[in-house]
């Protein structure tokens, strides 16, 4: 695993995946746990034989991926379900995140979890923590917008997500998404000069 980890979130809508996709334009190798959770339950994804046992085969699309709106639906109704999904999940995506992380030859990696607040696993890999925040509203109405999701829909998922401030509160660094993109390009190219320094004086500690 690379020397120097950064984990990033924030609640849905907040601009994890702009902010991540700047990091990458910088270089720095993005280690995405939302992906790999798509790639995991894509058709022939690694996932998809347990999930198909556990909840039978209603939960695939035609092609054999997993009914993503299916099993919202699913685990909202029963938080049963929840847990049984995140035991043939977490695993599985963990197993993976660790080996890309190890593997990645950049300066730092950004590892990028939408729950790592959630989840002290993986709050014990980072080194450092960068919550992309904005107002809750904005989540409410970004999401709206690229889903077609109801406001209700989206709140009921940030519900199942920390709060605002539980994120803020273990934040070494915050990044603010509330306008412009460019001026979050900005804070991120601040925060990757500040992320190279502290990535070198540990490498520089571990020689």
């Amino acid at each position: 695993m690379s020397d120097f980890v950064v984990g990033l979130t924030g609640g849905i809508g907040s601009g994890k995946s702009a902010a991540t996709s700047f990091f990458a334009a910088l270089g720095i190798a993005v280690v995405d746990t939302d992906a790999i959770a798509h790639e995991l339950t894509a058709a022939g994804g690694a996932a998809m034989p347990a999930l198909v046992v556990e909840f039978g085969p209603t939960v695939t699309t035609a092609d054999g991926a997993l009914d993503r709106a299916r099993m919202r639906r699913l685990v909202f109704a029963d938080p049963a379900a929840r847990g049984r999904l995140e035991d043939i999940l977490h695993p599985l995506i963990r197993e993976v995140s660790d080996n890309r992380c190890r593997d990645a030859v950049s300066p730092y990696v950004i590892l990028a979890v939408p729950l790592l607040v959630e989840s002290a696993s993986y709050r014990e890999r980072c080194a450092r923590i960068v919550v992309v925040d904005c107002p809750e509203s904005l989540q409410v109405s970004r999401v709206m917008a690229r889903s077609g999701l109801t406001g209700d829909e989206v709140r009921a998922i940030m519900l199942a997500q920390a709060s605002r401030a539980q994120r803020l509160a273990v934040a070494d660094d915050v990044l603010i998404n509330d306008g412009d993109l460019r001026h979050l390009e900005s804070q991120v190219a601040e925060a990757h000069r500040k992320y190279l320094q502290l990535a070198a004086k540990i490498a520089k500690a571990n020689c």
